[in-house]
């Protein structure tokens, strides 16, 4: 049997016992992932029928239950693949989300343990979005006016918004600004969904100006365990400092790991330096959260356990966004914060 059946056969075994266990699969790059299956995160019914009450906020207080990271990459097509979501199946997971009475924060927010966005008595949900395609953020020209088109990520979460009080822009874009196939700030040619090079970086501060988190991701996507410290340090400062040309002096803070691989020395995800061989000067990141490729509901930052360096994140795959956020909700193990005064009790 292949054994990426095998592998997704044992993962949803573990679901079903309702115990801690992990299963490995190959992605589509070749690399490999770890799913983790446990009583407070993948497994349950993916219905949320008798559970749409809570868009009212009924939960108690759960300071250090979990909080679900979830992991976007392109918005659209035909059908759902592992780093595919159709738009109808990623509507389907705001509005599972909403009716379950979760908001969205970023993950700056919930490093702050700023829920000041989430409603007493609701809990708090991170929408993360890797790899900065098209498919995420896309402008059309209409009359020679730049707008968001309403089938991109962007423009559903929108539309989204407008008909579901209390819905936010709160979200972490892990950005590259040197891939290629239109992975470059979200498309850098007209073939790539008509993006035009001069647009890149408008999106970018865009979602900066609108309440939108910028995370980093690499220059090109690296599959950082390869590559000596130089390189891993010079892929994570070079976009570093593209993010920064797009808007100034913003502070990144959050780094997202491509393929969830670390590099040799693993405090290089997160702190290191870059030596521009043109100039000479030498610029230097330091960010306070990583982010994991999966693993499940995060943990919560009042979580003695809760290690910002290593923030798990539920991939969007087949059913596991219903899956989690309604097993959080039978199982009363999620995040539910004060409410509104949040921010000034941490």
């Amino acid at each position: 049997m292949d054994r990426r059946i095998v592998g997704i056969l044992a993962f949803v075994a573990a679901c079903s016992s309702g115990a801690d266990h992990t299963a490995t699969t190959t992605d589509s790059a070749g690399g490999n992932v770890t799913r983790t299956a446990s009583a407070s995160s993948a497994a349950g019914s993916t219905s949320t029928a008798g559970y749409a009450g809570n868009e009212r906020g009924t939960l108690d207080q759960n300071l250090t239950g979990r909080i679900p990271v979830l992991e976007y990459h392109v918005i659209g097509g035909d059908k759902n693949e592992l780093y595919t979501r159709t738009a109808a199946s990623y509507k389907a997971d705001l509005d599972t989300a909403y009716k379950l009475g979760y908001r969205p924060i970023t993950i700056a927010q919930m490093l702050d343990k700023d829920f000041s966005d989430v409603p007493p008595g609701m809990s708090p949900v991170v929408f993360v979005y890797d790899d900065a395609s098209p498919s995420q953020f896309r402008y059309i020209e209409n009359d020679g006016k730049l707008e968001i088109d309403p089938t991109s990520g962007m423009g559903i979460w929108l539309d989204f918004a407008k008909s579901h009080p209390g819905w936010t822009n709160r979200g972490t874009y892990c950005l590259l600004n040197g891939a290629e196939a239109g992975h470059n700030f979200f498309g850098d040619k007209p073939k790539f969904d008509g993006q035009k090079n001069e647009w890149r970086f408008q999106k970018v501060k865009w979602l900066a100006d609108n309440g939108f988190e910028l995370c980093d991701h690499t220059l090109w996507h690296m599959k950082l365990s390869q590559y000596p410290d130089a390189a891993v340090q010079e892929q994570i400062m070079r976009n570093a400092m593209g993010i920064d040309s797009a808007v100034p002096g913003y502070k990144i803070r959050t780094m997202a790991l491509p393929y969830g691989l670390w590099p040799k020395n693993r405090e290089l995800a997160w702190k290191g330096s870059w030596t521009d061989p043109k100039t000479g000067k030498t610029h230097s990141y330091n960010f306070q959260a990583v982010l994991e490729v999966a693993g499940g509901p995060a943990r919560s930052p009042y979580d003695p356990q809760f290690n910002p360096k290593s923030i798990n994140r539920v991939q969007a795959v087949g059913n596991d966004i219903a899956r989690t956020l309604t097993q959080l909700t039978t199982s009363k193990t999620r995040m539910v914060p004060r409410g509104k005064d949040q921010v000034a009790n941490r």
